[in-house]
């Protein structure tokens, strides 16, 4: 086995333990780190939340020796970090223990760390070795570094259609108040699966008032995510679901700005680009991933101004025959799954992070 796969294999490690913090670090990246010495690991840690320990530190903490760390390779996914924050320096933890030797993934884009973590370290002289499994370690963090690169949250579609191609048959107001359902409940777990990932989550007005949506996670274990819809003229009422109270709620309107305990009316200009002005506000508020659930309006909006990352394209094991047309992305298809008689498409846009 060859140094550079040798590298693989740890980093590999690296990468599997930071995914296991998946939904819980935000603001923070996705990290994982190893400690190896003579071709054994000694230690191994990842960051479980924000404000808490860095993944080094706790790789750092779990080694039983600490005499071994001098004679070490550690391994981390994302460059250590070089300021003070939350938590003091990883790079000045790594110079302190006299680790003599780093393995990184990529490069962190943050204005304040972005090399600032590898010249410390390298000053202090310290080998450090950088782009082992970066397109993999970017593809963890791709909420983190389009946050930070582009200013604006990571933007997923998400919709179910029929085998015709339709979202839901026409429904006149008497047929308001629960969602037409075309996947199945295996398919609608996952769905909750993917919310407990993700920051946000938003719908338009005419899916709140059709389908009356909770948008919270409840078929699976996770944090909620901040709830937004737009309500341009204020209709919905404390009778809908998103009005309740019950989870941080953000009211996208042409009317005020107001806050209350946990729903917060944010006025925009609707003759304007909608999507942009939303993404804006969401990246004022720090928020890194959002879930565009619907409905077709709303979806062909982000669509239209090609602010999208990926796209979720459920189909079920159904036929309409008419109604109202899913929506159409035109990415690549980067998975496929099954879930019985219900599929999943994800779709990337052709974007680089």
């Amino acid at each position: 086995m060859n140094t550079l796969s040798i590298h693989e294999k740890y980093m590999q490690r690296c990468l599997q333990l930071a995914q296991m913090a998946e939904g819980h670090t935000y603001s923070n990246p996705l990290v994982g780190s190893v400690i190896v010495h003579e071709g054994r690991i000694i230690g191994e840690g990842y960051h479980r939340k924000a404000g808490e320990p860095h993944a080094e530190v706790n790789a750092v903490a779990s080694v039983k020796d600490k005499s071994l760390l001098s004679g070490s390779t550690l391994y981390v996914n994302l460059e250590p970090c070089a300021h003070y924050g939350k938590t003091p320096p990883c790079s000045k933890l790594i110079i302190d223990n006299k680790i003599p030797h780093v393995v990184i993934g990529c490069i962190d884009d943050f204005s304040e760390v972005a090399g600032k973590g590898v010249e410390m370290m390298e000053k202090a002289g310290v080998k450090v070795e950088y782009g082992i499994l970066e397109k993999e370690s970017r593809e963890l963090n791709r909420r983190f570094f389009t946050f930070h690169n582009k200013k604006r949250p990571y933007v997923i579609l998400k919709w179910a259609q029929t085998l015709d191609g339709f979202l839901d048959i026409d429904r006149d107001s008497s047929l308001f108040g629960q969602p037409t359902w075309i996947t199945n409940a295996w398919a609608r777990r996952a769905v909750h699966k993917q919310r407990r990932t993700e920051q946000a989550i938003l719908v338009g007005t005419y899916t709140a008032l059709k389908d009356n949506p909770s948008l919270t996670v409840r078929d699976w274990v996770g944090p909620q995510p901040l709830r937004i819809v737009i309500d341009r003229k204020c209709q919905l009422t404390s009778e809908y679901h998103l009005m309740d109270n019950s989870c941080p709620t953000i009211v996208i309107n042409s009317l005020k700005d107001d806050k209350g305990w946990l729903i917060e009316f944010i006025k925009a200009d609707f003759d304007q680009n909608l999507p942009e002005q939303i993404l804006q506000i969401l990246w004022e508020k720090g928020i890194q991933s959002v879930i565009i659930e619907g409905g077709h309006a709303t979806l062909d909006s982000f669509i239209m101004h090609n602010l999208w990352d990926e796209a979720h394209k459920y189909i079920g094991n159904t036929f309409f025959e008419s109604g109202v047309k899913a929506p159409v992305v035109h990415g690549k298809i980067v998975e496929q799954s099954v879930f019985g008689d219900s599929r999943l498409f994800v779709y990337r846009n052709n974007i680089v992070f």
